[in-house]
């Protein structure tokens, strides 16, 4: 009997050895800094990777996309950055801090014009925001935010910049201009238009100009500070996949080349 226990007991040590030893290879990790308007996309698609790679960490870390680059600048730990404007990714790229061949355009959005759902102020149209009923306009602070310079730039093309700046209310990001107009604490809002379709609380009253829309595009590159450029680019790659467009497509972005 006492035998028969060693022998047991000698298995269960070799079982332990064997699993301890497949518990120390670490995960490889892959750091995903993400404009905010990608939140709920990018945040789907991470969690899809990982199910599929389950010896992938994928962390994902959503602000303004010049908040992103200023912090890849000073040294986060940053494998693969998707800014919401080209403008960010040039900053990069002009200092060497993304692999060059791995820069991509990966999806296109819109900008619109917001109100809250049960807005009775009758903006139709961006030039209706000079109008006196109108208080408060929530647009990104053109400084860090994309939406925010895009916001800029169609106030700008229809002659109201200057008429508009009393009004403005700056945001560190676009999910704030959409939390500003979604409980009414402002008038109307600038957001892109994939924003605008996550919330029940919010109307489209108007789209920006054509040639601002054609400039929203995402580039997307692998940083070259991160740790591990294999998994990074295997990521990235991914993102262009099948499985990946259809959740894009599903929060209203458009893969670039679909």
């Amino acid at each position: 009997m006492n035998s028969r226990y060693a022998v047991i007991i000698s298995l269960v040590l070799l079982i332990s050895v064997f699993l301890c030893h497949g518990c120390s290879t670490s995960a490889a990790t892959v750091n995903v800094s993400a404009a905010g308007s990608l939140t709920d996309a990018v945040g789907e698609i991470n969690a899809l990777y990982q199910k599929e790679n389950p010896g992938i960490i994928v962390t994902g870390n959503f602000a303004a996309s010049g908040t992103l680059q200023q912090q890849i600048e000073n040294g986060a730990p940053v494998d693969v950055f998707i800014s919401a404007s080209p403008k960010q990714m040039d900053a990069l790229q002009s200092k060497k801090l993304i692999v060059d061949n791995t820069r991509k355009d990966l999806l296109c959005n819109k900008v619109v014009l917001i109100v809250p759902g049960d807005s009775t102020l009758g903006i139709k149209s961006f030039n209706d925001l000079i109008g006196d009923a109108v208080k408060k306009i929530a647009i990104g602070d053109p400084d860090s935010v994309p939406a925010g310079q895009y916001a800029r730039d169609i106030f700008n093309e229809y002659g109201i910049m200057e008429a508009l700046k009393p009004k403005l209310v700056l945001a560190g990001n676009v999910r704030q201009v959409l939390q500003y107009v979604e409980s009414s604490n402002v008038d109307a809002g600038v957001v892109f238009t994939t924003d605008a379709k996550i919330s029940k609380n919010v109307k489209v009253v108007a789209d920006a100009p054509d040639d601002i829309n054609k400039k929203v595009v995402y580039p997307v590159a692998v940083i070259n500070t991160g740790k591990d450029m294999t998994a990074a680019s295997a990521y990235e790659e991914f993102l262009f996949s099948d499985q990946a467009g259809f959740i894009f497509d599903k929060y209203g972005f458009t893969v670039v080349g679909r």
